[in-house]
């Protein structure tokens, strides 16, 4: 019962966590759709103000031409050439900035028309200077149709049109997404609540039956107080049983470890050299005289193989030391030869006993010691 209400306020507790994390993903989500609208209202704006202001400039900019067609004036020329140069500054960002818009290509024909009307007041300005005042007006009368600033006008008009209708629709667009929003984050704090009342009464449940629980636990502590005084008697009379053992028991590792002193001191104390075995011929332990006599230290030859100091000759396939461990008998006045780590030989005798353990032969003790009557070598 415990563990099923346990598991029920996890679930809860679970499922209260997705519905925050779903609603603030949510929130997240409008707040950037919101960002993002909001970026591209600012985007529509300026490309309205852009088209706006290039149209001002170009009015602004014909009417500093015509005042010099009229007085022939170099500030008038200077002053719309500087104002076209401004239009055209205003318009280019605004094309870029509609190249992703369903309306950029009314963003080119008004470059086009624009540059139209630039180039043919280009060819009355030189009218001007060529033919006077007469020639200007007469080429100006002429003005192509398609890039007078009346269909300029009329397409600036149709550029506002459009990004308006956009605006409308972002607009509605993003009022539908914010009561969409406004709708599931309430429902998510409503079903939080109610998720919330829900955990509230488990864990008031669990409560009330801990409290019971506790209760008869408390009846049961009391009962178990006298058993576990019986049994406290009957530990301490164990305990000091145990203590008398563990006495004994360290008396016999003293003298254990006693005995293995003295073997070693024993083993130290030979004059011959004395190699500890395994059955494959690994060193476990040497004597100092060892030593001595080869230069290596116990560290040096300890887990090495027996080879590595003392070659036997070739007697056979089989190794004669490996055969009397296997074999379990003893070898006495072997010849052998010892190695030391300068590279030297030393003919030496070697005696082999074997050791066992529960009548097991587990290794061996091989003592060496120089042939004093091998021959010279020749010096």
């Amino acid at each position: 019962m415990k563990e099923n209400i346990e598991k029920r306020v996890v679930g809860l507790f679970f499922l209260m966590l997705v519905v925050l994390a779903g609603v603030a993903w949510l929130a997240v989500n409008t707040i950037q759709q919101f960002h993002d609208t909001s970026a591209w209202v600012n985007q529509t704006h300026q490309v309205i103000l852009g088209a706006n202001t290039a149209a001002s400039l170009l009015h602004a900019g014909d009417a500093s031409m015509n005042a010099y067609l009229l007085s022939g004036d170099r500030r008038d020329q200077e002053n719309y050439r500087k104002t076209y140069g401004k239009m055209l500054d205003e318009l280019f960002p605004a094309v870029d900035t509609t190249r992703s818009d369903q309306y950029h290509q009314d963003f080119l024909n008004l470059t086009n028309l624009i540059g139209q009307h630039i180039k043919y007041s280009r060819t009355v300005v030189q009218a001007r200077e060529q033919g006077g005042e007469a020639a200007a007006r007469r080429l100006a009368l002429t003005f192509p149709e398609g890039s007078s600033t009346d269909d300029i006008d009329r397409l600036v008009s149709q550029i506002n049109a459009h990004e308006e209708s956009l605006l409308k629709e972002r607009d509605h667009e993003a009022w539908e997404q914010a009561r969409r929003t406004s709708l599931v984050i309430r429902t998510g704090v409503v079903v939080n609540f109610a998720l919330l009342l829900f955990a509230s009464v488990l864990i008031r449940d669990d409560l009330k039956a801990r409290r019971i629980a506790a209760t008869a636990m408390a009846e049961a502590n009391a009962q178990l107080e006298a058993k576990v005084q019986e049994r406290t008697a009957e530990l301490v009379k164990s305990n000091q049983a145990l203590k008398k053992e563990n006495l004994e028991r360290r008396w016999s590792y003293q003298a254990l470890d006693h005995q293995f002193r003295y073997n070693q001191l024993i083993v130290n104390a030979i004059s011959e050299m004395v190699f500890v075995v395994s059955k494959a011929l690994n060193i476990s332990r040497v004597n100092p005289s060892v030593t001595h006599v080869t230069q290596w230290e116990a560290q040096d030859l300890v887990s090495q193989s027996m080879d590595r100091v003392l070659q036997l000759p070739a007697e056979g396939p089989a190794n004669p030391i490996i055969s009397a461990l296997n074999e379990g008998r003893e070898l006495q006045e072997h010849p052998a030869v010892v190695i030391t780590k300068s590279g030297a030989t030393i003919p030496v005798r070697f005696n082999l006993v074997p050791l066992r353990d529960d009548n097991k032969v587990v290794g061996g003790v091989v003592t060496v010691r120089p042939w004093l009557g091998a021959p010279k070598p020749p010096g």
